[in-house]
């Protein structure tokens, strides 16, 4: 009997001829009981959770416990993505792909998907349910992420910190991230939560909001601890924390114009004098092309 295997039988994780490409990774996850993340090689899905078979490009259903090809969200052109300036690397020639793990199906492993079930628990009855709440959770390199939409926020942050199950009594902190390629989305708020009652467990929540209306509900109510972290998300990428008891800047003056983390945010152009020497913002210093 030939040793061959049907073609069409590949998935996220495999090649065309169906062999797994995670197998010798399995058992060296680095979270507990949670396998490596593959990067897809040919194929990378057209959207979050999309797993394609390599050889035809034609969506398969996701078995149990797969991952899903990762999602390419642009591309980088050289060795650091330099755009508006002469690459001075010698690599101008290189464009890799910019890549973002996908949504993750069940099960999850580890103790994610007790998370999962009580967290779904924990909503019944509340302002929505865990799938009107979570956008989708991602599984990689061993940590849990939910998407969570921003008007269901403050439920889930209740909920993870009042469950007996979950009992994620800390709040690490929040920070932001600038996805200006992300239309509607381009403002990402990512949220640390941390369970002392259960052995040191860890989820991380994220919601995004749009350029046009970057507004997302403060969670100080909810972990006070969180005053200080959404002051400078706030600062730095003008993320404005609704509810927040007093948001206002911690690092810049109250006067700085911009938030200075954003990716639009214009690099120099700040009046800087050494020894009697002006330093130029970069677009109006001398071109390497």
């Amino acid at each position: 009997m030939s040793d061959e295997k049907d073609p069409k039988q590949a998935t996220a994780n495999s090649d065309v001829l169906g062999n797994k490409a995670a197998d010798a990774a399995a058992d060296k996850g680095d979270g507990p009981d949670q396998p490596a993340a593959v990067v897809a090689g040919a194929t990378v899905g057209a959207e979050p959770g999309a797993v394609t078979d390599r050889e035809t490009g034609d969506r398969l259903p996701a078995a149990p416990g797969t991952t899903p090809d990762p999602v390419q969200v642009g591309e980088r052109r050289g060795m650091f993505g330099a755009t508006d300036t002469g690459d001075t690397t010698g690599y101008g020639g290189m464009v890799s792909p910019i890549l973002f793990p996908a949504a993750a199906v069940r099960p999850y492993g580890s103790y994610f998907d007790e998370i999962a079930d009580r967290l779904e628990q924990g909503l019944v009855g509340g302002s929505a349910s865990y799938s009107e709440a979570v956008e989708r959770a991602v599984v990689d390199r061993g940590e849990l992420t939910l998407f969570v939409r921003r008007e269901h926020l403050r439920a889930v942050a209740r909920a993870l910190r009042d469950d007996p199950a979950l009992r994620f009594e800390i709040c690490t902190g929040v920070s932001g991230v600038h996805h200006p390629q992300e239309e509607g989305r381009e403002l990402h708020a990512v949220y640390h939560f941390l369970s002392i009652t259960h052995g040191g467990r860890r989820v991380r929540v994220e919601v995004t909001a749009p350029d046009a209306d970057p507004h997302i509900p403060s969670i100080v109510e909810i972990y006070p601890a969180n005053d200080w972290h959404e002051r400078e998300t706030w600062d730095m990428f003008g993320i404005q924390f609704d509810g927040h008891p007093a948001l206002t800047r911690i690092l810049m003056p109250d006067d700085w114009p911009g938030h200075p983390q954003r990716k639009d945010y214009p690099l120099g152009g700040i009046p800087v004098e050494y020894k009697g020497a002006t330093v130029p913002p970069p677009d109006q210093r001398r071109s390497y092309n």
